[in-house]
């Protein structure tokens, strides 16, 4: 957490379905692995994995029951963001409402995102001496 905000959280819609994943994997998962790459015409695309275990640097998030890994690249990328997961006629996909997310590509395979502005959390003042 960076001054009390998730650096990510889940929808029921998206805890249910990265439960059923995990339920549904060939192999022993512990969750999912979330990022951002470099990517199409606005710059940068989301990433999703499966994940067997957290890995050195991962900022791991519990919610809803499902945990979800953080790539340590793209926590200031994705501070604030809400995964959803949505089933429409012609497609079912996650999707990330990222306040940090400043325009998309028509397409919609790659976004633009400016990294989060994190305050720095005031000490308590110290008693005089």
């Amino acid at each position: 957490m960076f001054g009390g905000l998730k650096v990510i959280s889940l929808t029921d819609a998206a805890a249910d379905r990265v439960k059923e994943i995990i339920a549904n994997a060939d192999r022993p998962l512990e969750g999912v692995r979330v990022g951002v790459r470099n990517a199409g015409c606005a710059g940068m695309a989301y990433t999703m994995e499966y994940a067997e275990t957290a890995t050195p640097g991962d900022d791991v998030v519990e919610d809803k029951g499902v945990k979800v890994f953080v790539d340590p690249k793209a926590v200031l990328f994705l501070l604030g963001t809400e995964m959803d997961f949505q089933v429409t006629k012609l497609a079912s996909q996650f999707v990330f409402n990222n306040p940090n997310q400043t325009s998309a590509c028509g397409c919609g395979e790659s976004v633009a995102i400016t990294p989060a502005k994190v305050e720095p959390v005031a000490e308590a003042d110290s008693p005089a001496r």
